[in-house]
């Protein structure tokens, strides 16, 4: 377990440290949701009904689980981009923990998620969201929307490995993303979809962590939202993360 725990700490820096040296990376990926944050805002705000008293305290907790969802592919892109230059044979022949690749990668797009949802954060506030229900509730949202990031890298991962470049990772990984996201509760109410589109809105798991995010940050009653969330996040770990290893083990 020690020798584990110290490989995975070995990929995770390596990583941070590749992350470092390519900033134009760390930039143009908080980019994309600072804009979608300010286009929905100020262009769609005004003509969306939610209940709430400013738009932007409806929006942003549905954009940052849609951050952490979108950062989430970059696991399956950075992965089958070590693939295809060699890499990945590398490390496999190493004396090294095989779940360690594919954990340092998760682990290290999961600290990644946490400085973009930092940073979103700070850009809502500037723009009028406020914490106004204590800064536990709204740390018990950023653990939620982590650990919902973290789950779904582990799909992006699965995906990354059986696929051949990074450009058919990227294009397999908005296939799946897409409907998730915008079939959900992020930009608008439910309650105003059409019959199908509501249904699958209602049950998709990105549904559930929304909500749930935003009880905890406006004030709200969670229920039992928080705990259909843990469910569907513990249910696609526990599908996907041994279908990663296995993936990655029979690599040729």
């Amino acid at each position: 377990m020690n020798h584990t725990l110290s490989d995975i700490q070995v990929m995770t820096k390596r990583n941070l440290v590749k992350f470092v040296r390519i900033p134009q990376l760390i930039i143009f990926s908080t980019i994309q949701p600072v804009m979608m944050l300010l286009l929905f805002t100020y262009v769609f705000g005004g003509a969306i009904k939610t209940g709430t008293d400013e738009y932007i305290n409806y929006l942003l907790p549905g954009i940052l689980v849609q951050t952490v969802l979108f950062g989430a592919m970059m696991t399956g892109i950075g992965l089958v981009d070590d693939l295809s230059r060699g890499m990945i044979d590398r490390f496999r022949s190493l004396p090294m923990a095989r779940s360690a690749v594919l954990a340092g990668r998760t682990i290290t797009d999961l600290i990644r998620n946490l400085f973009t949802v930092g940073l979103m954060t700070v850009v809502g506030l500037l723009i009028g969201f406020r914490i106004d229900h204590g800064i536990f509730n709204f740390l018990s949202a950023v653990a939620l929307i982590t650990l919902f990031g973290f789950a779904f890298s582990w799909v992006s991962a699965a995906i990354g490995l059986a696929v051949k470049t990074p450009e058919t990772a990227q294009v397999a990984g908005f296939i799946w993303v897409f409907p998730l996201a915008f079939g959900s509760s992020i930009f608008v109410p439910v309650e105003g979809m059409s019959s199908v589109i509501g249904t699958f809105a209602e049950y998709n798991p990105i549904t559930y962590t929304v909500d749930t995010v935003r009880a905890l940050t406006l004030g709200l009653p969670v229920g039992n939202n928080i705990w259909f969330s843990l469910a569907w996040i513990f249910g696609i770990m526990i599908i996907f993360v041994p279908l990663a290893i296995n993936r990655y083990r029979a690599i040729s």
